[in-house]
C-alpha cells in the first residue's frame, strides 16, 4: 500500500475541521514521502492546507461555506511542534475582560519563540517574542488577566480595572494571579482587592 493510501485511510477517522500536523504520520514513511502524500491529498481536495505542515479535512457549512478552525487551535499545534509557549496579546486580553472595545485588525500573539508572521489559511497572524513574565499561566484566565495588566501598565491599572478582572475570575484564580511573578506595582494593585 502506498504512503498516500495509508495516510488517506488514517485521515478518514479524523473529524472534519480538526487541524493536525504532518508529524501525526511520521511512522508512515520518510518526512518527504509524507509531505508529498499530504500535498497530493490537498491537491485532490481531500485535505485543506492551513499552514506549513498543518492540514485538516475540509468542513462545509450550508450557511458559511468552508469552515476554518480557530486561529488558537492551529497556533497550539505550531507551539507544540516548535516547543514554544503562545499567549494571547495584551490588547485582546483587555478586550476579553470588557475593558476595551477595540478589535485588533491583525491577530497578534505573544510567543516564547522568535517574532514572525505565520499564514493560517488566508489570515496572517503575528507572533511577538515576549519574556517569561508575560507567558506565565499561558492559555488560562490567569494568564489572560496577567497579559491585560501588563498591557495596561502601571498608569492604566485602576481599582475599577482590578475589580472588573476579579469579577470574571474564581477566587482561587485571582489568588493564583496575585501569586505570579509580577512587578511590585502590580502586586500592590492586586493586594488592595484581596
Amino acid at each position: 500500500m502506498s504512503v498516500t493510501a495509508k495516510i488517506a485511510n488514517r485521515i478518514k477517522c479524523t473529524p472534519k475541521g480538526q487541524p493536525f500536523s504532518i508529524n501525526r504520520f511520521a511512522n508512515e514513511g520518510s518526512r518527504a514521502a509524507v509531505a508529498k502524500a499530504l500535498s497530493r491529498l490537498a491537491a485532490s481536495g481531500e485535505l485543506a492546507r492551513l499552514s506549513r505542515g498543518i492540514y485538516m479535512r475540509p468542513k462545509f457549512s450550508r450557511f458559511a461555506g468552508h469552515v476554518q478552525p480557530s486561529t488558537e487551535s492551529v497556533l497550539r499545534i505550531i507551539a507544540r511542534h516548535n516547543h514554544e509557549i503562545i499567549q494571547v496579546h495584551g490588547a485582546e486580553a483587555v478586550r476579553s475582560f470588557g475593558l476595551s472595545t477595540q478589535m485588533q485588525i491583525k491577530p497578534v500573539y505573544y510567543t516564547s519563540g522568535t517574532s514572525r508572521e505565520v499564514k493560517i489559511g488566508a489570515r496572517n497572524v503575528r507572533l511577538l517574542h515576549a519574556g517569561p513574565e508575560k507567558l506565565q499561566q499561558a492559555g488560562t484566565i490567569v494568564g489572560l488577566a496577567l497579559c491585560a495588566l501588563f498591557y495596561l501598565g502601571k498608569k492604566g491599572v485602576s481599582d475599577m480595572v482590578i475589580a472588573s478582572i476579579k469579577t470574571k475570575m474564581a477566587p482561587s484564580e485571582f489568588k493564583q494571579l496575585a501569586d505570579c511573578d509580577i512587578p511590585a506595582w502590580m502586586q500592590v494593585a492586586l493586594r488592595q482587592e484581596t
